[in-house]
C-alpha cells in the first residue's frame, strides 16, 4: 500500500465512466442474451486501458480499472458463482427482497413510493436468488480476462499503484437467501470461501485488493429492528467470515471501502461510525476507505479525535461524493485532508472518494472533474502539509 510520505497521495473508490454500447453488452451477456462477444472483449480491453490512462493524466496515484467489464459493483457474482438459482418474486411467499431504505422508509415513505431515490423507487425486485446448494467460483475465464485487461493497462502506463475491487460475503448474501446450509453463518463463511479464490488472484497478479464492504455499515438500513448491540453482533460475524477468506493474504495488499448504501435518499438513520469503527477496523486491511464528504457523514471526522487508525494503515475519506454533481473545489477538498491529516498524521491518508461516482453522478465529464479536484485539492493540503508545493 503506497502512503503519502512526501506528499497527499490520491485514489477514489470503483467505477469510472464507460460508454453506452459497451454497458448495453454487458447487461446483455449478464442476461444471457444474444451480443457480441469479440466486440465485448475489444471494448472491455480498449476501454480498461483509455481510463488507466485518464487518471494517471488527473493525477490520481492509486488507480483501478473503472469496473468496466461488471454489471456493477456486487451483481457480477452472480456470473461468477453456482450453486443458485432465480425465481420470480412473488409477494408474501418466501422472503421479502431487502432494502437499503427500509430505515428511511419508516419516516419518508412517500419519498420512496413517488418515485424518488433512484433505482429504489422502481419497487420490488421482479426476482430474487435463492442458495441450493453448494456454493463454487466458476468465474475463472471472466476473472482471468478482467486480470489481463488491467495488466496490460497498468504496464502501458505505469501508474503508481494498481487496484482491483471485489465483493464481500456480508453484500453477496443480501441478494441471496439460504436454502440449503445449515446455518446463516455456515452460508456466509461459504461464500467467503468462494470469494477467496477471486481474492488470492487479484493479489496474485502483482495488484491491490480492495474489499467492497458496503454491507458493514449499510446491512443495518436493511434491518430496522435491530438494536445497536444486535447489529454490532451481526456486523462482527460477517467480518470474521471475510478475515476467514483473507486469511494468508498480507495485509499490506488488502485495502477496505465501505459505505452506507449509495442511493441518494434522506440516509436520517444510517447507523454512526462512532459505532461501528472498531468493527471496521478490526478488517484485515492497510487502508480502510470511508465516507467523508457527503451531508450525512462528514461531521464525523470527529471520530478520529477519539479513535486511533491500526498501526502502519491509511485512512482514506472521500473528499469528493456522489450524492451531488456539484464539483467540490479544490481548497474544500484540501481542507477535508488537511483536517484529517491533523488529526492521524499527514503520511496516514490519502485522497478519495465516497463511493464509485462512475455511475452516480449525471454525466462523465462530471465523474472525471471530481477526481481532479480531488489531486488538485492534494497538491493545495501538500502544500500546507509539507510546506512546498
Amino acid at each position: 500500500m503506497i502512503r503519502s510520505t512526501d506528499r497527499i497521495m490520491t485514489t477514489h473508490a470503483g467505477t469510472l465512466p464507460r460508454e453506452d454500447a459497451l454497458t448495453k453488452m454487458i447487461y446483455a451477456r449478464a442476461d444471457k442474451r444474444p451480443y457480441d462477444k469479440a466486440a465485448l472483449a475489444e471494448g472491455v480491453r480498449s476501454g480498461v486501458l483509455a481510463v488507466v490512462k485518464k487518471q494517471i493524466e488527473l493525477g490520481i496515484d492509486s488507480v483501478n480499472d473503472g469496473e468496466l467489464g461488471k454489471t456493477n459493483f456486487t451483481n457480477y457474482v452472480q456470473e461468477r458463482m453456482s450453486g443458485f438459482e432465480t425465481r420470480p418474486y412473488v409477494p408474501g411467499k418466501g422472503p421479502n427482497p431487502l432494502s437499503i431504505a427500509a430505515r428511511d422508509m419508516k419516516n419518508f415513505a412517500e419519498y420512496f413510493t413517488e418515485g424518488h431515490g433512484g433505482f429504489i423507487g422502481r419497487g420490488a425486485p421482479a426476482t430474487q436468488n435463492y442458495c441450493i446448494g453448494p456454493l463454487k467460483y466458476v468465474g475463472q475465464e471472466d476473472l482471468q480476462a478482467e486480470l489481463a485487461d488491467f495488466r496490460s493497462a497498468v504496464d502501458a502506463a505505469r501508474p503508481t499503484e494498481a487496484f482491483l475491487p471485489a465483493n464481500t460475503p456480508g453484500t453477496i448474501e443480501h441478494w441471496m437467501h439460504n436454502e440449503y446450509y445449515k446455518s446463516q453463518e455456515e452460508f456466509i463463511y461459504a461464500i467467503a470461501e468462494v470469494m477467496r479464490e477471486e481474492y488470492k488472484a487479484i493479489v496474485d497478479a502483482g495488484f491491490m485488493l480492495q474489499i467492497d464492504d458496503p454491507d458493514l455499515p449499510d446491512g443495518w438500513l436493511m434491518y430496522p429492528n435491530m438494536s445497536v448491540a444486535e447489529y454490532r453482533k451481526y456486523a462482527q460475524l460477517r467480518v470474521d467470515a471475510l478475515n476467514h477468506a483473507l486469511r494468508d493474504i498480507p495485509r499490506e495488499k488488502i485495502k477496505l471501502h465501505v459505505c452506507w448504501g449509495s442511493f441518494k435518499g434522506p440516509h436520517q438513520d444510517d447507523i454512526p461510525l462512532r459505532d461501528i469503527i472498531d468493527i471496521i477496523f478490526s478488517v484485515r486491511a492497510s487502508a480502510y476507505s470511508i465516507e467523508a464528504s457527503n451531508p450525512a457523514h462528514e461531521h464525523e471526522w470527529n471520530v478520529f479525535e477519539r479513535v486511533k487508525v491500526p498501526q502502519d494503515a491509511v485512512l482514506i475519506p472521500g473528499v469528493v461524493g456522489h450524492c451531488t454533481d456539484f464539483i467540490e473545489h479544490p481548497e474544500l477538498v484540501a481542507q477535508r485532508l488537511v483536517r484529517y491529516a491533523k488529526l492521524v498524521g499527514r503520511e496516514n491518508v490519502m485522497g478519495g472518494t465516497d463511493c464509485g461516482i462512475g455511475s452516480r453522478v449525471s454525466h462523465p465529464k462530471i465523474a472525471w472533474a471530481k477526481l481532479k479536484a480531488i489531486a488538485d485539492g492534494a497538491k493545495l493540503a501538500t502544500k500546507e502539509l509539507w510546506g512546498r508545493n
